[in-house]
């Protein structure tokens, strides 16, 4: 391993701070959440930002704040209406956890979030990357905030082969940030980080040329800056095959059900689906039978979907069905609904998509 605290002592950071900031003062993205440094915003923002791209998070962010402007607003609303305001995001965890953390803000702390970090790693949903951005952008701190953009950043300005996926290497990061980060603006710089690794500092194709910080980057002179930074492939993505069923009863309503309270898109809205694997298409209906305890008709297949998550795909063919005839609807499964009233539910994508076969 490179001795990266001999590589420090030879660096030029207060440089490398002023190179970067001046840039950043010149060029810095405009943000709805940059308007203030209200912390409330800027959590709500990174809980966003992971794991979306900012053009993405940007009116979902406005929605969301008008929805809920306060952390009293966030935690007295239904967790309902909140994942409503979050549908089509995607991680709807995030959107859990954020209301559960909003309600100790709210319980604990009189409604302040707190500005320590060991108060704020406390909350549900604040890692060690959201802890350094509100604690660094909300209240100037000088504490590393260290994501993906941080990482190539400094993996090239340093030449660090190591794997990125390892813990440990974005341990060495945030050692290495704690180092060059500016004591005079640490909200600034760890801004300035993220907007050059997203808008110059690229995974490919880095626009090194123009890079402002491109006199103090290792890699840019070994012209290895292409190769890094280094990250091991991550688990197979796993297939997983459904029918799913747009189920009518003899009323004309549409079949949804509420997801468990645990596990993937957990507590979202859906129509049924039946997993087919393992599963002829011929068999659907007694599968739904022994499932539901309710009778169908299998109908048309009106059309196919694929939806991938981190770490699964999901393939889904879509068909009509009815209910076989008049039948009582076993408690705590599914609820028949109006099409107009399917607005009042949040749905994930792939079955947001599927409306378009009602």
């Amino acid at each position: 391993m490179t001795d990266y605290n001999r590589t420090l002592q030879n660096f030029n950071i207060s440089k490398f701070q002023s190179d970067l900031l001046d840039w950043y003062e010149a060029n810095k993205r405009d943000l709805p959440w940059r308007k203030d440094q209200d912390p409330y915003k800027i959590w709500v923002s990174e809980i966003m930002l992971q794991q979306t791209k900012v053009d993405t998070v940007i009116p979902y962010f406005y929605n969301f704040l008008k929805k809920f402007p306060t952390v009293y607003d966030l935690a007295a609303a239904e967790e309902q209406e909140v994942l409503k305001a979050w549908e089509g995001l995607g991680y709807y965890s995030r959107a859990r956890n954020l209301q559960y953390a909003v309600r100790e803000v709210v319980e604990q702390y009189g409604g302040q979030v707190p500005n320590s970090p060991k108060e704020l790693e406390k909350l549900k949903g604040i890692g060690s990357y959201t802890k350094g951005a509100i604690l660094s952008i909300a209240f100037n701190q000088p504490e590393p905030a260290v994501d993906g953009n941080v990482m190539r950043v400094f993996s090239r300005v340093m030449n660090v082969d190591e794997d990125i996926a390892q813990p440990k290497t974005k341990k060495l990061f945030e050692t290495i940030t704690r180092e060059v980060i500016s004591h005079e603006d640490p909200s600034a710089f760890n801004q300035a980080i993220m907007d050059l690794g997203a808008t110059i500092c690229t995974p490919k194709s880095p626009a090194c040329l123009i890079c402002p910080v491109k006199e103090h980057c290792q890699a840019f002179e070994l012209g290895v800056e292409q190769q890094l930074p280094i990250k091991s492939k991550g688990k197979k993505n796993k297939k997983m095959k459904y029918v799913v069923l747009l189920l009518r009863n003899e009323n004309g309503k549409i079949a949804i059900e509420k997801r468990p309270e645990e596990g993937l898109l957990a507590n979202l809205f859906q129509f049924p689906m039946v997993p087919t694997e393992d599963l002829a298409i011929d068999l659907v209906e007694s599968w739904f039978s022994s499932a539901y305890n309710l009778n169908i008709i299998l109908g048309q297949k009106s059309g196919a979907l694929k939806h991938v998550f981190s770490h699964i795909t999901w393939e889904l063919d879509i068909y009509q069905a009815v209910l076989n005839g008049e039948q009582e609807i076993p408690e705590g499964k599914l609820k028949f609904v109006d099409d107009k009233e399917l607005a009042a539910y949040p749905f994930p994508v792939s079955h947001q998509k599927m409306m378009q076969y009602l």
